[in-house]
C-alpha cells in the first residue's frame, strides 16, 4: 500500500493530481491519500479528508511506500519507522506555501541520502514506478536518538 500525506496546513493538489494520474499504472496496489481541503476531485485513490492520529499511524505503519510534501514531521516519521519515502516539495510559485523552505529541506535530506526527491510530476511518476519495481527499501534508519552526523548536518543547515 502507498500512503500519501500532504500535512494539515494547505491543500497540495499538484501532488494529489499527479498521483491520481499515476495510480492506474500501478495495478492492484492500494493507494490511500490524506488530502485535507482539495479542489481536485480524486478518481483513482482512496481519499481521507480528516485522519485521526490513530488512523494516520495505522496507514503510515502499513504502507510499503510513503509519498509526501517535504515536511519535517513526515520525513522524520518515515526515517524512524524505516519507511521508504518520496518527497515532493511545495512551491511558492504554485501558491502551495509561503516560502520555498521545503526545497532546502528536500535538498538536504537528499544529500544525506535519506529520502527520494521528486522535483516535479514527471520525476514523481518515474520514481514511483522505479521504486515499486525494485521493492522499495528505506534509505536510512533513524534511531531513537539522532546520529551525530544528522545532528551536525541539521545544525549546519539551520545556522547558515
Amino acid at each position: 500500500m502507498i500512503f500519501i500525506t500532504i500535512g494539515t496546513q494547505e491543500p497540495f493538489d499538484r501532488l494529489i493530481k499527479a498521483m491520481d494520474e499515476i495510480a492506474p499504472l500501478l495495478g492492484d496496489i492500494e493507494i490511500v491519500a490524506q488530502v485535507s481541503d482539495s479542489g481536485y476531485k480524486v478518481n483513482n485513490m482512496k481519499v481521507l479528508n480528516f485522519v485521526s492520529p490513530i488512523e494516520f499511524n495505522k496507514y503510515f505503519n502499513t504502507a510499503s511506500l510513503i509519498i509526501s510534501h517535504a515536511g519535517m514531521g513526515t520525513i522524520i516519521s518515515a526515517l524512524e519507522k524505516e519507511k521508504p519515502i518520496i518527497v515532493m516539495p511545495r512551491l511558492v510559485r504554485y501558491g502551495e506555501h509561503r516560502s520555498d523552505h521545503q526545497l532546502a529541506t528536500a535538498d538536504k535530506f537528499k544529500q544525506l541520502n535519506y529520502v527520494h526527491v521528486a522535483s516535479d510530476e514527471f520525476e514523481l511518476k518515474n520514481k514511483v514506478l522505479s521504486l515499486l519495481h525494485s521493492m522499495p527499501k528505506p534509505l536510512y534508519k533513524l534511531g531513537k536518538y539522532a546520529s551525530n552526523q544528522l545532528i551536525g548536518s541539521l545544525e549546519s543547515f539551520l545556522l547558515q
